[in-house]
């Protein structure tokens, strides 16, 4: 089983990638203290939550100035593990942006084996309680992330290499980038 972490009030949480565009790997990592939590996740998880965090500061009704803290990934970037799913809460008595993300596990099932009890017990989490200021940088930065990848074709909005790709919607013709 992974490790499960809880930060009340994280100092950092960012968002990056490591690798070239159309082999990026995304990261989410905070840190509190010492303590630097790394979390592996998808490029559209990463989307997702910003996303979802700029609506959320918007029915917060109040413009928040985005932390002026360094936003890259803190090195090394050793990922705890895959995320699965990830969840945003508010508390509103500490006026904190809750993100709660939850591991990727899984099965190894045999085709043929008999289905064996779980001895495993739940997937790990992460918890992260940020502030206003925090969830509006990640915002940017996310994005910003987002952008930087392949362009995707305007027909069939896959991502498009260098040299133009075979889109469905031209009869599996090779599209040229522009």
């Amino acid at each position: 089983m992974s490790d499960s972490f809880d930060l009340e009030s994280p100092d950092r949480f960012t968002a990056g990638t490591v690798g070239p565009p159309g082999q990026r790997v995304f990261y989410l990592q905070a840190r509190e203290a010492e303590a630097v939590v790394t979390l592996k996740c998808e490029k559209d998880q990463m989307s997702a939550l910003a996303e979802y965090l700029a609506g959320l500061l918007v029915r917060l009704g109040s413009v928040v100035e985005p932390a002026r803290e360094e936003q890259e990934l803190l090195e090394p970037v050793e990922p705890a593990w895959t995320v699965a799913a990830i969840g945003v809460g508010y508390d509103e008595a500490d006026d904190r942006i809750v993100v709660v993300a939850n591991e990727l596990v899984e099965e190894a099932a045999e085709p043929d084996a008999t289905p064996e009890p779980s001895t495993e017990t739940e997937p790990a989490s992460a918890r992260f309680a940020i502030t206003r200021a925090q969830a509006a940088a990640f915002v940017g930065r996310a994005r910003t992330l987002v952008k930087a990848g392949r362009p995707v074709c305007p027909m069939c909005g896959q991502p498009r290499e260098a040299a133009g790709h075979f889109c469905p919607r031209a009869n599996g013709h090779r599209v040229a980038t522009t």
